[in-house]
């Protein structure tokens, strides 16, 4: 049966992001609702966000598989993306300050609390689990917020999120199977089939962009499903690239600023429409600015890096599902 119901709420994601976005890219292009890629030449334009096809296709998913289950842990997740895609989509349309996501982001954690769907216990690998009550619904409030800004930060490059997403989601999977999650890691394969068959819109050169609506609903889901599937730890390891740029970033602007309203950008187009890291002082530090230290490249080749990075980390977090397995 838990067979039948991944192949139900994967055939849902898939159909409705594959079908519904290119005339949802049609419709924001005809209402004016476009962005500049400032990697690109010629001041091109792309439309954004493609959250709410994002979201009306996760929503879809998880709500049959509620139905199906009746397990408020899916429900949880649902509830939790739900809060933060709105999260997003206020800042797609208005540029607020950098301190509203993370703090928004809060409301987005009260369902897990709420719903009580989670464990006081932390799972640690080479080590036992660790019961820390108080401390665990304070992690939780902080767990979300962090998430998601770290996945909305990873949006850099035409299809790096989406593709880092889809990455990412495969050891969460793969921990909650091993843990005896069924149905938490059923709820896990929407986000997998979402961000992977949005990759093939937004991948280079990007026909549309997920705006801080699609990233903000698929960090805060991720989040969600680590927390009420137990598997922090192996989510922390597997989203090391992402965090190791937030870390950066957050370090170089000593601040918490959002992205758009940053005056020196970190990389520089060339007139081969490479991209070579900026030599600014003022610029902020990033991944993408680290990556390219060792001289310019291609968009495209930047973003196979990050992939290159997130797959070492992704096997990474697999074998901590492992090593916390063995231990536990």
């Amino acid at each position: 049966m838990n067979f039948v119901f991944a192949v139900i709420v994967s055939a849902i994601v898939f159909i409705i992001t594959y079908f519904l976005t290119p005339p949802f890219i049609r419709y924001l292009q005809s209402n004016g609702m476009t962005v500049k890629d400032y990697h690109k030449p010629n001041n091109k334009h792309v439309p954004r966000p493609g959250g709410p096809i994002i979201m009306i296709s996760l929503a879809t998913a998880e709500v049959n598989l509620f139905l199906l289950t009746m397990n408020n842990g899916v429900l949880t997740i649902l509830i939790c993306t739900l809060i933060a895609f709105f999260i997003g989509y206020i800042d797609d349309k208005k540029i607020m300050p950098g301190y509203f996501k993370p703090l928004a982001l809060v409301v987005a954690a009260i369902p897990i609390i709420l719903l009580g769907t989670y464990d006081f216990n932390l799972d640690f690998p080479l080590f036992n689990s660790a019961r820390i009550p108080l401390l665990y619904i304070g992690l939780i409030v902080l767990i979300i917020p962090v998430v998601g800004n770290t996945i909305n930060s990873i949006d850099v490059l035409n299809g790096v999120v989406s593709g880092f997403i889809a990455i990412a989601s495969v050891p969460l999977i793969v921990a909650l199977i091993m843990n005896n999650k069924f149905e938490i890691a059923i709820a896990a394969l929407p986000l997998f089939f979402s961000a992977i068959t949005f990759y093939k819109y937004h991948r280079y050169p990007s026909r549309i962009f997920p705006g801080d609506s699609g990233t903000l609903a698929w960090g805060a889901m991720y989040a969600a499903i680590a927390i009420v599937g137990g598997v922090e730890f192996v989510a922390i390891v597997a989203l090391l690239p992402a965090i190791i740029n937030s870390f950066l970033f957050l370090a170089s602007v000593k601040r918490i600023a959002e992205h758009r309203t940053i005056q020196v950008r970190p990389v520089i187009l060339l007139d081969d429409y490479k991209l070579m890291a900026s030599m600014e002082k003022a610029a902020p530090i990033t991944l993408v600015r680290m990556i390219l230290a060792a001289g310019p490249l291609h968009e495209n080749e930047v973003t196979r890096n990050i992939f290159k990075l997130a797959a070492f980390s992704a096997g990474m977090a697999i074998l901590t599902a492992f090593l916390i397995r063995v231990v536990i």
